[in-house]
């Protein structure tokens, strides 16, 4: 991990308790960060005040900060976002309702939202609030099937890619301009000129993973063209990047409703970077609403 050009470098590391954030803590100290965990939320701009930070900085926040709330977390994050000398990246660390119930009756641990009752209800609980901070996240590690093991090379793939390969992580975001774009995209590409499946009640209720969804998208003549252009600039400015010392690069997709032209496109791209060796992620932020909005009541 290193500093960067804009001086204090901050990965703020939240999640649902027992989700893994301890672990993620414990790692990115490892990786060089000073790390803090459950420093009160109103005294982290005054910890940034002064000149920049020898190190990069890993701030644990959950339930059980002492002034923490869903609306102070995404105030601070607007706010350090806003400092040109502060580059934030949110790490949310998420685990799925079950496997979060499974690891407290483990270790027999009390939930902190419910210290004297059944610790379903506190995950329940945490998990409403931590929502909408979730959706602001920048890195998002799903830990239900990980290890501590296997979360602490995940970091290191995110924060300190090994010697030898690309030394950037890049993600490849899919977004409705309906909701407006996303916080942190550094590239966005409109792609609401293309074919758009929606008008076509077979495919409707797909979405751009679908194959025949990505066929329609890619029997447009416009596609593979526009496809290809990206590419190329991609392989001028992706290497540049890395050069800065950029650890993370996000690229964005948007169309009307961000569930099939923009993720069929964030799905294409992120293979082809794969396949040239680069480390990506992918998050689709509408769909990832609409699972969120149909799982049961209470899954985060």
């Amino acid at each position: 991990m290193s500093t960067g050009e804009a001086g204090h470098r901050l990965v703020l590391v939240t999640g649902p308790s027992g989700a893994g954030r301890s672990t993620a803590i414990a790692a990115l100290e490892d990786l060089g960060a000073e790390a803090i965990d459950n420093l009160p939320l109103s005294l982290v701009p005054r910890l940034l005040d002064g000149p920049p930070l020898a190190r990069p900085l890993a701030l644990g926040i959950d339930v059980r900060n002492r002034d923490f709330s869903a609306s102070a977390t995404i105030d601070l994050i607007d706010t350090l976002t806003r400092r040109p000398d502060v580059a934030l990246e949110l790490l949310f660390l998420d685990c799925t309702e079950d496997e979060l119930i499974r690891r407290y009756a483990q270790t027999r641990r009390r939930h902190p939202l419910a210290p004297d009752g059944d610790p379903a209800q506190g995950v329940l609980r945490e998990a409403d609030l931590l929502t909408p901070i979730r959706a602001r996240a920048d890195v998002l590690i799903d830990t239900s099937d990980l290890t501590p093991h296997d979360l602490r090379a995940e970091l290191e793939r995110w924060f300190a890619p090994a010697d030898g390969g690309p030394r950037m992580a890049v993600s490849v975001h899919s977004f409705s301009y309906r909701r407006g774009v996303p916080r942190g995209v550094d590239m966005i590409f409109d792609v609401r000129f293309l074919r758009n499946p929606h008008w076509d009640p077979a495919l409707r209720a797909q979405d751009g993973r679908d194959p025949a969804v990505a066929a329609y998208i890619w029997a447009d003549p416009n596609a593979a063209a526009f496809f290809d252009k990206i590419v190329e600039l991609l392989a001028i400015a992706m290497p540049a990047q890395l050069e800065e010392g950029k650890p993370h690069l996000a690229i964005g997709f948007g169309c009307t409703g961000g569930q099939h032209r923009s993720v069929a496109m964030a799905e294409k791209l992120a293979h082809a970077l794969a396949q040239q060796g680069w480390a990506v992620s992918k998050r689709h932020r509408e769909l990832e609403r609409r699972a969120a909005n149909a799982a049961p009541e209470g899954r985060p």
